[in-house]
């Protein structure tokens, strides 16, 4: 069973991303906080992990660059989740190791097409 690992500090967004995920039989860990995801990450070795584009009090690209170095089993494919098309903070979110971008809002059908895209990539 995959696992996807949610950082989000809307609760709303991670239930809905939850229910996707399982849906899609994934197995789900979230986290409301970047320094709460890394701690988990140190144990837990996610295929896949969405990180939103903002939250309060942290800087989600220097999230992805201490995430990449982390010395997990697999290397988790990263998708980086603004709500909006600003090319520099994409090219940021990018260029510190997140693998895709997707923006919110997204849906089941979307996320889909998203990892068949990812999965195509490699």
């Amino acid at each position: 069973m995959q696992h996807c690992f949610v950082v989000d500090d809307s609760d709303v967004i991670r239930k809905y991303t939850r229910l996707i995920f399982e849906a899609m039989d994934f197995r789900v860990s979230e986290a409301d906080k970047p320094v709460t995801a890394y701690d988990r990450l140190k144990t837990e070795s996610p295929d896949l992990i969405l990180v939103d584009w903002r939250i309060q009090g942290s800087d989600m690209h220097e999230f992805i660059r201490r995430v990449r170095r982390l010395p997990l089993h697999t290397r988790p494919t990263i998708i980086y989740t603004p709500t909006e098309n600003d090319a520099q903070d994409i090219k940021a979110a990018l260029g510190a190791g997140a693998d895709a971008y997707l923006l919110k809002p997204y849906n089941r059908e979307i996320l889909e097409m998203k990892l068949q895209e990812l999965r195509a990539e490699v």
